[in-house]
C-alpha cells in the first residue's frame, strides 16, 4: 500500500520581535503572536526587499530583549513591525516558517 505525506501550510500575520543574523548563516526574524513568542522564520527575500527590511530594522532596533528571551546574536526591535509568515499548519510553535512580507503596524 502506498501513501504520500503532504505538508499543509497557512499564512498568518505576527509581530516581529527581533532578528538573528550572522556571517554564513541564514537570517531569521523572531516572531510573537498576541504577546507570546512563537519562534523564528527564515528571511528568503531577494536583495532589494531584504535591504528594505534591514533598513526598517535599523530604524526600530535597540529595544531591550523581551522578558524571558535571551537569544544570543539577536537584535531586538521596538514594537510596530508586522510580518506575514508561512507556517506548517497545526503546530503550536513556528515550524518550517518563512517570512513572506512585512509592514508597519497601523
Amino acid at each position: 500500500m502506498n501513501w504520500r505525506k503532504i505538508k499543509c501550510y497557512v499564512e498568518k500575520e505576527m509581530d516581529i520581535l527581533g532578528v538573528q543574523r550572522g556571517a554564513g548563516e541564514p537570517a531569521m526574524v523572531l516572531m510573537a503572536d498576541k504577546g507570546h513568542y512563537m519562534g523564528g522564520a527564515f528571511v528568503t527575500f531577494k536583495a532589494d526587499k531584504r535591504q528594505a527590511l534591514w533598513n526598517r530594522i535599523h530604524r526600530q532596533g535597540g529595544a531591550p530583549p523581551p522578558r524571558g528571551l535571551k537569544k544570543q546574536k539577536a537584535e531586538w526591535l521596538k514594537p510596530g513591525l508586522v510580518g506575514r509568515v508561512k507556517i506548517l499548519k497545526g503546530e503550536e510553535m513556528l515550524r518550517h516558517a518563512s517570512l513572506k512580507d512585512f509592514r508597519e503596524d497601523e
